[in-house]
């Protein structure tokens, strides 16, 4: 049988079985220990005679109990670490003293002293070598197998660094071969039978190991420093990983499944968005909030956030069953865990049927409504326009009519970059469901609803957004597909994204709509290079033919632009926030808007594509249907 075959028989064992096999063991070294010790002693290969039967006898006899009671047989062997063998020592040294005791009341004075302290000794090396061989050869990181695997540096010797090598050991197919440190104190030192080297010796250390693969263990290093050391690791085509922030290791234990690709703040390059924490209470806390497309990447992080902020009640609304019931469950698995006092509310409903949302908002009478659910995709909603536009226009007018009608303080729409100037049907129906927004403010009769509007760019990790499809083509072996290699998009993170309309509806007013300064927009092409090189290899090209990844360019698709803009005016306006801005954009009176929706509602039935462009054209400023050549 084969190695894996055998050891996945073993590890299938039930718990009693695995743990008879370990006795049983267990019982053959304490009589190998006896056996060897006599041998020793004699300088020949003993065999028992006559009253040495009960010396082989009492050897299992005593040192069973005793491994029993000392809980050595309820040990995960696989993870065994320094407590384990610390305790498996004392264990048998236990079993030394009694076991000599015992054969010396027993059997003096024919019993040899130097025998019951020999034999002891023995048996402990045999417990350890046994425990240690099934450690690395049940973990899978079985004896011959060192060049298979991959050979990573763990860059930092803190107590995270140092706790993540230990798992690797312990899990397999990474193999630690030392660290890289800052700290003079450390460098030239050992840790663990690792060595630690200096930043300065990184390219040298890479070269002469053949490393693979280098781990950020460093959470509490600033941005500056670390996008420092990831330029640095670009050039080395390693493969670079990561650890989660220190708030996501509060536990103070470190496993392999922590180890993941790098964040998206990484490959951008650029400092995180630091928002506000005390701006977000006051709509949340002791409150009832409903959020619209819960199940969605941004729906979801808000309902995250959200909860904890402490809401008396938070209304899930998703028209997916599947997304809903795996939002309700990891949302209802946090309250547990953190006893938190908040009411989940899973809502089953679509925002294009307005006699449910009128169901909702009366029953529960929501405080906040957060309105994430849209079709987002350009191209998806080009190839169904009328669904689109009924989903995005006419479900954000169903909810904030819904929302008004029960009198609710603020209602927050998520919108997006591609509402400006838009040359898809998908920017446009945003930029319509603002307008809408805009004109039911400036009703006299919807004063009791604060109506906002929250405006960012490309949101990284969420579903259909760029990182993702390019970690899967990478992950295929590529090409990664750009668009064109001039497009440019503005990009942010789900979390800065959701802090953002979190903070932007405590200090909305009425009617405005909210940006966030970005900075700088990057360009995909740039993001695709990095995210390759940080993988730990090399874009094909006209400079390096022997490259690993192409990079082929498909052309914009239809209604796509090659850089986006925040805003359509020329006048943001600062907030309480140094980081995001507002502006009071141009708009039509809800009369001449209401018209105009008439119209829409009726092509969008009747699937009249024309019609639906006509009436986008006549209300969305700078609308145009081709995309910048």
């Amino acid at each position: 049988m084969k190695n894996s075959q055998l050891n996945q028989r073993l590890l299938g064992l039930s718990r009693p079985a695995k743990r008879a096999v370990v006795l049983g063991v267990d019982i053959v070294l304490a009589l190998l220990a006896t056996w060897a010790a006599y041998s020793l002693r004699e300088e020949s290969l003993h065999w028992p005679q006559g009253h040495q039967w009960w010396v082989y006898l009492s050897g299992p006899l005593m040192a069973v109990p005793i491994f029993v009671r000392m809980g050595l047989y309820r040990a995960i062997f696989r993870y065994t670490g320094l407590d384990a063998l610390v305790t498996t020592a004392l264990a048998v040294g236990l079993y030394a003293v009694i076991h000599l005791v015992f054969l010396q009341w027993l059997l003096w004075p024919v019993f040899p002293v130097t025998l019951g302290v020999l034999q002891p000794i023995l048996f402990l090396l045999l417990i350890g070598i046994s425990r240690a061989t099934a450690r690395f050869w049940l973990a899978g990181v079985g004896f011959g197998r060192g060049f298979e695997q991959g050979r990573m540096l763990i860059y930092g010797a803190g107590t995270v660094g140092v706790q993540t090598a230990s798992a690797l050991g312990i899990a397999g197919g990474l193999k630690p071969y030392g660290f890289i440190d800052e700290d003079p104190g450390k460098i030239g030192q050992t840790i663990n039978g690792l060595p630690v080297f200096s930043p300065a010796m990184l390219s040298e250390v890479v070269q002469k190991y053949d490393i693979t693969d280098v781990l950020l263990a460093i959470p509490n290093v600033s941005r500056g420093q670390r996008n420092q050391i990831i330029h640095t690791l670009r050039t080395l085509h390693v493969h670079t990983r990561t650890l989660p922030a220190l708030s996501d290791l509060a536990s103070g234990k470190v496993s392999v499944q922590d180890v993941h690709e790098l964040d998206l703040d990484d490959l951008l390059g650029r400092d995180a968005v630091v928002l506000q924490a005390d701006l977000l209470t006051s709509c949340i806390e002791s409150k009832t909030v409903l959020v619209t497309g819960a199940g969605g990447s941004i729906g979801s992080e808000l309902c995250r956030q959200i909860l904890q902020q402490h809401p008396r009640q938070l209304l899930l609304l998703e028209h997916s069953e599947f997304a809903l019931y795996t939002l309700h469950r990891e949302l209802d698995g946090w309250c547990k865990d953190t006893d938190a006092k908040t009411q989940l509310v899973p809502l089953l409903a679509t925002v294009v049927d307005r006699r449910r949302l009128d169901w909702i908002c009366t029953t529960y009478r929501p405080h906040t409504v957060y309105h994430a659910a849209a079709y987002k995709h350009v191209p998806m909603v080009e190839c169904n326009p009328s669904q689109g536009l009924i989903n995005n226009v006419f479900g954000t007018l169903n909810m904030a009519q819904a929302a008004a009608a029960v009198g609710a303080s603020r209602f927050v729409l998520v919108s997006t970059d591609k509402a400006v100037r838009p040359t898809n049907l998908m920017g446009a129906s945003k930029r319509m469901a603002e307008l809408v927004l805009q004109a039911l403010a400036s009703e006299p009769g919807n004063q009791s609803t604060c109506f906002s509007m929250v405006r960012f760019g490309n949101v990284l990790g969420s579903s259909g957004s760029v990182v993702p499809l390019f970690r899967e083509q990478l992950a295929n072996g590529g090409p990664i597909t750009v668009t064109h290699p001039e497009v440019t998009r503005y990009f942010m993170s789900i979390p800065e994204a959701v802090q953002l309309v979190l903070q932007a509806a405590v200090m909305a007013q009425g009617g405005e709509v909210f940006v966030l300064e970005m900075g700088h927009s990057v360009k995909i092409l740039d993001l695709a290079y990095r995210l390759v090189e940080l993988s730990g290899l090399q874009v094909r090209n006209e400079q390096q033919p022997d490259g690993d990844i192409d990079i082929s360019f498909i052309g914009l698709r239809p209604g796509e632009k090659l850089y986006e803009e925040l805003l359509i005016g020329d006048n943001p306006m600062s907030t309480a926030h140094p980081r995001i801005m507002k502006a009071l954009e141009s708009f039509m009176p809800w009369p001449a808007l209401q018209t105009q929706l008439g119209m829409l509602m009726q092509a969008a039935l009747a699937e009249d594509e024309a019609g639906i462009r006509v009436v986008l054209h006549c209300c969305v400023q700078g609308f145009h249907d081709q995309p910048d050549a």
